[in-house]
């Protein structure tokens, strides 16, 4: 008998964050959250994204034990505002037991249905910055601290159930010996010449700070096309800057502005913490702080995790500016490895900027879509 339970007490919270932790004990690739960042970012008195999205979290029992969980979230601006009825589900894992994801995703199916919603999707987040996608590919290959990972099962439950393949995405990584900096550095002068362009670099994160506002405003403006688009408020944007702007190296975030000043392209490259948080095993303390620290500094591997030009500037070579940048700071690191995070299967303005680079696609990822009932 499968039970399902609403998470409503903060030591339910927790049991709910460490779930994954028995499923993936021992697993290779799979890479753990921080327990403590997890949790707070479920808080509603804490992530501002709750401002305009309602989430509720389920556990799944079986003999009285914990074998699968989801959030079910409706995200009001695209509801009411894009005029699109989704219901979202994420962070969802479970146990390689069917009758377990039929009766979470049973739960999800009947809150859309008290809300008026047309369909399921998932597993996403909340907005476009959170993970998305369940792995239908690549499952030996190591995950990252902005991506999912699950197991092969996953993608066989949602099909046999009858939900479809919605969204498509890819995982790339290239080797950034192909990067020509010779060539890229050519470009860069003419590009900058041509259209009066300043590349930005940065030693300092309380530098970066007074262009992040306006680095959204670009992203909003890149991505506004997608179908995956969904705004970020100017509350998520300051809960953002606080969460990750300290992770980054501030050598790896680059601008481009116009001569006005203006911001009309950036880019922000990650180190690699995979390894890590594997190490860490979701705890900071007591040494999973001087790990992350060690990997901000060190790690020869890098994730691109945004980048966005403006569409006045879109198919000028502007990508070129930045790569260029990058190619003098990643040569300084001793970078190996570029990864990056899933893009669109359909995004063939993605697919041109990376094309010189022989890009090699070692993961897939998908969301799921059912009609509700």
């Amino acid at each position: 008998m499968i039970s399902i339970k609403e998470v409503t007490t903060k030591s339910e919270m927790k049991q709910f964050v460490l779930f994954p932790f028995s499923i993936y004990k021992d697993n290779d690739y799979w890479v753990p959250p921080i327990i403590k960042d997890e949790i707070a970012n479920f808080d509603a008195n804490k992530n501002p994204v709750f401002k305009n999205a309602d989430a509720r979290f389920f556990l799944a029992y079986k003999n009285n034990k914990i074998v699968g969980r989801v959030i079910a979230i409706i995200n009001w601006y695209e509801v009411n505002k894009q005029k699109i009825k989704k219901m979202r589900f994420g962070w969802f894992d479970v146990i390689d037991d069917i009758e377990v994801t039929k009766v979470l995703l049973e739960k999800v199916n009947e809150i859309g249905k008290q809300n008026n919603l047309d369909y399921i999707e998932g597993p996403v987040g909340f907005n476009n910055l959170d993970k998305t996608g369940v792995l239908i590919d690549g499952f030996n290959h190591i995950g990252t601290m902005i991506t999912w990972y699950n197991h092969p099962y996953y993608k066989v439950h949602l099909e046999q159930l009858g939900f479809v393949k919605e969204k498509e995405y890819l995982e790339n990584k290239f080797k950034f010996e192909n990067v020509d900096g010779t060539y890229y550095k050519r470009i860069s002068n003419i590009i900058q010449r041509r259209f009066k362009l300043k590349a930005l670099d940065f030693t300092k994160t309380k530098d970066i700070l007074p262009y992040v506002d306006e680095m959204f405003e670009v992203f909003d403006a890149t991505y506004s096309k997608l179908s995956t688009f969904v705004p970020i408020s100017d509350a998520q944007i300051a809960y953002f800057k606080k969460k990750y702007i300290s992770f980054i190296n501030p050598e790896y975030i680059k601008f481009v502005v116009n001569e006005n000043e203006k911001l009309i392209a950036f880019a922000i490259v990650m180190p690699s913490f995979s390894e890590a948080l594997q190490k860490m095993n979701g705890k900071l303390f007591p040494f999973g702080f001087l790990r992350l620290l060690n990997a901000r500094k060190h790690s020869k591997d890098v994730t691109f995790y945004l980048i966005g030009v403006h569409p006045d500037y879109q198919n000028k070579g502007v990508t070129a500016v930045i790569f260029d940048q990058y190619a003098t700071t990643f040569k300084e690191k001793g970078i190996v490895n570029c990864i990056r995070t899933p893009e669109l299967e359909d995004n063939e303005a993605i697919k041109k900027i990376w094309e010189n680079f022989n890009p090699i696609t070692h993961k897939r990822r998908r969301t799921y879509r059912k009609n509700i009932v």
